[in-house]
């Protein structure tokens, strides 16, 4: 082989390498587990309730403050939680990683749109600039993932 075919096949395997280790990093190297959490939704009267959770599971990150998304089943009733708590304005879940399966946030979203679904404000600034929002919808299946709520916006 020429000097000149070498270094294609060399530029080529580093980019390789590069693409590969990008990816990486992007969807699994800093996502941890987020063992047990309780979710809570804040309330009008400016308090914040505990919801009864099952089956929680959670990733984040530290180095974003948007990478938390959490799936999780709660019993409550929720016209009676929709009277008490703090609805979400512009609730817009955000992509989870493809190997966290349980949190669709396209369909989420479109049901939050379709009134399927209803979005909570769960905590403001849980990190500078970011809320959590919860959904729930009608059978007991909830949803969690932080936004941006435009605190730091200029």
């Amino acid at each position: 082989m020429t000097a000149g075919r070498w270094l294609v096949v060399t530029i080529v395997a580093v980019t390789a390498l590069f693409a590969a280790a990008q990816w990486w990093f992007q969807t699994r190297a800093y996502y941890v587990p987020v063992e047990a959490a309780s979710v809570a939704v804040a309330l009008a009267d400016g308090g914040t309730e505990d919801l009864p959770v099952t089956g929680f599971t959670g990733i984040d990150a530290d180095t974003s403050p948007l990478r938390y998304r959490g799936c999780f089943r709660v019993d409550v009733d929720l016209e009676d939680l929709a009277a008490r708590a703090v609805t979400h304005d512009d609730p817009t879940p955000l992509i989870a990683p493809g190997w966290f399966d349980c949190f669709d946030a396209t369909a989420i979203g479109a049901a939050l749109e379709a009134g399927q679904a209803r979005a909570f404000l769960s905590q403001t600034e849980i990190r500078p600039g970011a809320d959590r929002v919860v959904a729930i919808y009608p059978d007991g299946r909830g949803f969690a993932w932080h936004q941006w709520n435009g605190s730091l916006d200029p």
